[in-house]
């Protein structure tokens, strides 16, 4: 089991920049494609960024391409979420999460992952 811890939120001024971070305990986290998620207040969760087990492929929602980029370390067992250009549409609570199956494809449907952090609020005022 992989248990998924969010940090790096907080608020800020459209234009400006964070990152997040996702700490994996467990064995197996090296194996899993990861994502990152959104929800927007008082809207669905929606797919953010994914980035496989290598860290060779990502894919990214059209609402954050060029904007956002996805990252992992293996060896410190951390994926990342760099946001620049944040707008006041990226308000959401973040999540990351883990793919249902090792070695898989860079997937969107939140339902391919099983494994959920607690989610890190992101503000960004306008």
């Amino acid at each position: 089991q992989v248990q998924l811890v969010e940090s790096g939120g907080g608020l800020v001024q459209a234009g400006g920049s964070l990152r997040l971070s996702c700490a994996a305990s467990g064995r197996t986290f090296s194996s899993y494609a990861m994502g990152w998620f959104r929800q927007p207040p008082g809207k669905e969760r929606e797919f953010v960024a994914a980035i496989d087990w290598s860290g060779t492929s990502t894919y990214y929602a059209d609402s954050v391409k060029g904007r956002f980029t996805i990252s992992r370390d293996n060896a410190k067992k951390m994926v990342y979420l760099q946001m620049n250009s944040l707008k006041p549409e990226d308000t959401a609570v973040y999540y990351c999460a883990k793919d249902r199956s090792p070695y898989g494809l860079v997937k969107s449907d939140q339902y391919a992952y099983d494994n959920w952090g607690q989610g890190t609020q992101v503000t960004v005022s306008s």
